[in-house]
């Protein structure tokens, strides 16, 4: 018989990461843009390197390795980005990816262009995300408000379905008012009062 299982209690247990959601869903998306920013960078690295070899006719690329430029978002905008990614709900995270993929698949922008692009699906995120706790927060209202008073007027209904408790000043002075004169164009159809 073995003793390792016994001796397990000195092992140390497996760690969760340290980081918070909100932080592995900033990260998520900061990476997200990054890559598709240095991929929008190659396809029009491409693009431009097929145009040259139309025009020209022959193709260098093979003689000359120039070092090639990368385009990064400013400091400000990258914080900007990030305080708009920390608000964003880990489970909006993942349909906020496949809606800036879908974007830029049916676009194809300039890489210039894909910081904003990013941003602008990531304040519709935001909306989807305030208009469903609105939606939540109302349905909650509706389901925590008190139902007593319909009930009772259910069960009053049920016993005299017409019948008013309540006098009105308004039917006191109807009863004893004569009816209202026609207008000139109708006839008046009344029977000749005995007195």
């Amino acid at each position: 018989m073995s003793l390792i299982p016994w001796l397990r209690w000195n092992d140390t247990p497996p760690r969760l990461s340290a980081r918070t959601p909100a932080e592995m869903v900033l990260e998520t998306l900061m990476m997200e843009l990054a890559g598709q920013m240095r991929e929008v960078e190659r396809q029009q690295r491409e693009r431009r390197s097929a145009v040259r070899k139309i025009c020209t006719g022959v193709d260098y690329s093979w003689l000359a390795n120039t070092p090639r430029p990368t385009y990064d978002i400013s400091p400000g905008e990258r914080l900007q980005l990030e305080d708009v990614c920390a608000k964003i709900h880990p489970s909006y995270c993942g349909p906020a990816i496949l809606r800036f993929r879908q974007l830029l698949a049916e676009r194809e922008p300039e890489v210039q262009e894909v910081a904003r692009l990013f941003r602008s699906v990531l304040q519709e995120a935001l909306e989807k995300m305030k208009q469903e706790e609105e939606a939540h927060k109302l349905t909650r209202q509706w389901s925590l408000r008190p139902r007593g008073s319909l009930s009772s007027f259910k069960t009053r209904a049920r016993i005299a379905p017409f019948a008013s408790d309540i006098r009105t000043i308004s039917e006191d002075v109807e009863r004893d008012a004569p009816p209202p004169p026609r207008t000139w164009s109708m006839p008046e159809f009344r029977a000749p009062q005995a007195d």
